[in-house]
């Protein structure tokens, strides 16, 4: 594998979601908001996901630099999903749409984990974090949805 790849998925993983988590923070509307009693504390989101961003990011390079054609496509498109989930929620407001933002991602996750189990079990491993977390998410968008 080329450090050529690795730094390039850290840019697109970590750096997309610096981005996308500087474009589309938490406002007023999302501390007006009824949550959940186990909802996290805000700031423990910046370092979960910076985390997140770096096995997913390392996953890619792998999965990449083995050209498995399938695993590329679900990495990009838990990407998309994962990136369009933040500005759903917090700038356009809607928790309902985010919610199916985030199942679809969920489901791309265990999808990416399921075929590259036995071509890559190293890339699957580094994903199963990311599937908690998001599991996790999918619940507290679920109560914060079925709360306001």
């Amino acid at each position: 594998m080329r450090y050529t790849s690795i730094v390039l998925f850290l840019l697109i993983s970590v750096g997309g979601g610096l981005l996308v988590g500087s474009l589309s923070t938490p406002d007023e509307w999302y501390a007006d908001l009824n949550k959940p009693s186990f909802n996290p504390p805000g700031w423990i989101f910046g370092p979960v996901w910076t985390a997140l961003y770096m096995l997913i990011g390392y996953a890619g390079a792998r999965i990449w630099a083995r050209e498995l054609n399938l695993p590329v496509q679900f990495w990009f498109t838990q990407m998309v999903l994962n990136f369009l989930w933040s500005p759903v929620f917090f700038s356009f407001h809607n928790p309902g749409t985010a919610l199916l933002v985030i199942v679809a991602l969920l489901i791309t996750i265990l999808g990416f984990i399921a075929i590259t189990w036995r071509s890559d079990r190293v890339s699957a491993l580094l994903f199963v974090p990311y599937a908690a977390w998001v599991g996790f998410a999918t619940v507290l968008n679920f109560e914060i949805w079925r709360l306001n």
